[in-house]
């Protein structure tokens, strides 16, 4: 009684204090991405989109219709997902393993990263991992005894899931499996309320399946074949090394021994405890081989999740015969894991700390900039004509600003950007791709951020011709211009003529990271496509700190044969500057960073 006091006092102490933290900082943490369109989704309410199934947008819509325009108000329904979910896991596991084991699997869900940062972002794998919580205590109880509850909550597991992703096809498969192979399995299978339970998951994927039939199968295709390359790649290593940090070491290798036990007869005296090593190891197995096929540049760290949760619920049982001092270290290691996770998002939702990470690998882009590109959105507005309407480069900066402003029908320029995540045929269905045509004055956002340096002048190009030249843009910049935005007043018709695009400029030395010394000498190159440049400043910190001498023979037509600059091949630049003139600051590291000015 004294072990299970203390292992119920422990879970619902860290339930309290996790679950404020998660509060907190979703209320600071800038929307991600995605979230931002799922958001715009809500805003325009279908049964399915082109990305996903409806429910990820109708949550997202729920929170704003009760909180109001707020991102914890947009989040809400996933931090709740998110703070049922260790509760959902101490059950299951208090049901076969006891009451001690119970409370700590749901510490320990708690504490393994990958699901204690749960809920703090509004993306489809909170509802998802809901649905496979579910349909595993279903499952597990169905094995023992098949009841109307049980099936009943199999069938809501199931409505859950297939309203949410499409990887929940997956979920299902290895449920099956799993069943199949045990005896209780087979048998419970023959039950005749099982099968509603069934048709019920069946049903579920209507609406979604509908929508395919309605849009040439635009959210298949996506999903299933132009999202993924399908050839082997060896990045997919990286995938296996960073998922035992995301659950933190000695968590993975307990997890690894209820998966190998759930494989044996003679793993466990009950059949839920192989159901559980089943299910999760099959699962994690089948997604870790994935990795090697699909996008490692997008796929996720957390698909794995919902394996780990069903390993999750019998893992106090393989902690709790190992040495004090191993299992200790286990759970003092997944606490150090979950306090490095919440200190990325709360670095993220720092705009002082997220500075010091630009230009690093983990750079929170996706987070960063959004309130300073809309504060200046509405400068820019409130000095154009009325009416002037906001024309986004690809759907980030749309979905992003439309969340910022309050507009969930920012028109959006067609962008590969666009296809790569899915999102083109929905922004067609809204009539928000935008064309070309335009019968009043558009400001023009652009991210430049978003495209690779080497690709950004055909960038430029392919926007001049579906609006015409391009007048000098305003730069929004931040974290050292490793977030950059280009605000572009557009007139009312569109002009004719050569393609103009903003100026480019490049440092060659010194590089960034540079150690510098007091008597600097910058060199590069910068170009204007259409017009040319007459003057070049060097900026530190987007502050002018000297005027570079330009004109020096420098071609850079073998690595950009399409630019016209005029002015072809003295594009290069020299700039000295006396660092001792400049304040105090924290490194002497060059961090680069430029700007070419149009005449």
């Amino acid at each position: 009684m004294q072990g299970e006091q203390r292992a119920r006092t422990i879970f619902l102490w860290l339930w309290t204090l996790i679950t404020a933290v998660k509060l907190v900082v979703a209320a600071r943490l800038p929307l991600f991405v995605d979230e931002a369109f799922y958001w715009q989704e809500g805003q325009h309410l279908a049964a399915a989109y082109s990305d996903l199934p409806g429910l990820t947008a109708w949550l997202a819509r729920l929170g704003v219709e009760i909180g109001g325009h707020h991102v914890l108000a947009l989040r809400l329904p996933f931090l709740a997902i998110g703070a049922w979910l260790p509760w959902a896991v101490s059950r299951i596991a208090t049901r076969w393993f006891g009451n001690v084991a119970g409370w700590q699997a749901g510490s320990l869900t708690l504490l393994m990263p990958l699901s204690a940062t749960l809920g703090m972002l509004a993306v489809p794998d909170v509802p998802m991992a809901m649905a496979a919580v579910l349909c595993l205590g279903a499952g597990a109880r169905l094995l023992h005894t098949v009841d109307a509850a049980a099936a009943m909550r199999l069938a809501l597991g199931l409505l859950i899931g297939a309203l949410s992703h499409y990887r929940f096809i997956g979920v299902i498969a290895v449920g099956f499996i799993a069943l199949l192979m045990l005896p209780q399995g087979r048998r419970m299978l023959r039950d005749p309320r099982i099968w509603v339970a069934l048709a019920v998951g069946v049903l579920a994927w209507l609406p979604l399946l509908a929508w395919n039939a309605d849009n040439h199968e635009a959210g298949l295709k996506f999903q299933m074949v132009d999202r993924h390359p399908w050839d082997f790649q060896w990045t997919g290593l990286w995938f296996l090394v960073i998922q035992p940090m995301l659950v933190t070491p000695l968590l993975c290798l307990a997890m690894w021994k209820v998966a190998v036990a759930g494989t044996r007869a003679g793993g466990g005296a009950r059949a839920q405890w192989r159901y559980f090593g089943l299910v999760g190891g099959v699962s994690t197995l089948a997604i870790f081989v994935l990795g090697f096929f699909t996008d490692v540049e997008r796929i996720s760290f957390h698909w794995p999740l919902p394996g780990y949760l069903a390993l999750l619920v019998a893992v106090p049982v393989v902690l709790n015969g190992w040495p004090r001092w191993l299992r200790r270290t286990a759970w003092w290691t997944a606490g150090v894991g979950l306090a490095l996770a919440f200190s990325y998002y709360l670095m993220a939702s720092s705009p002082q700390l997220r500075e010091q990470l630009a230009g690093y690998k983990y750079y929170p882009r996706n987070f960063a900039g959004w309130q300073p590109l809309a504060d200046a959105v509405r400068e820019e507005l409130q000095q154009m004509p009325a009416g002037t309407n906001v024309l986004a480069g690809n759907f980030k900066v749309g979905a992003e600003l439309g969340f910022q402003l309050g507009d969930a029908d920012i028109a959006v320029l067609p962008h590969p950007l666009n296809d790569k995540h899915g999102r083109s045929v929905q922004l067609g269905l809204w009539g928000q791709l935008h064309d070309g045509k335009r019968d009043g004055p558009l400001l023009l956002v652009l991210s430049p951020s978003d495209q690779r340096y080497r690709e950004l002048l055909d960038r430029y190009h392919a926007i001049c011709g579906q609006v015409g030249p391009l007048p000098p843009p305003r730069v929004v910049s931040s974290d050292h211009g490793f977030q950059r935005f280009l605000l572009i007043r557009l007139p009312a018709q569109r002009e004719e003529g050569p393609c103009i695009t903003p100026a480019m400029a490049w440092f060659d030395a010194p590089s960034s990271g540079d150690v510098v010394a007091a008597d600097l000498h910058v060199r590069g190159w910068a170009f204007k496509d259409g017009v040319g440049l007459s003057r070049v400043e060097v900026l530190l910190d987007g502050r002018a700190v000297t005027d570079a001498l330009y004109g020096r023979a420098f071609d850079i037509r073998p690595a950009w044969p399409q630019s016209n600059d005029p002015q072809h091949p003295n594009v290069g630049f020299d700039a000295h500057l006396d660092t001792r003139s400049l304040a105090p600051g924290r490194s002497r590291r060059w961090p680069g960073g430029g700007r070419a000015r149009a005449p």
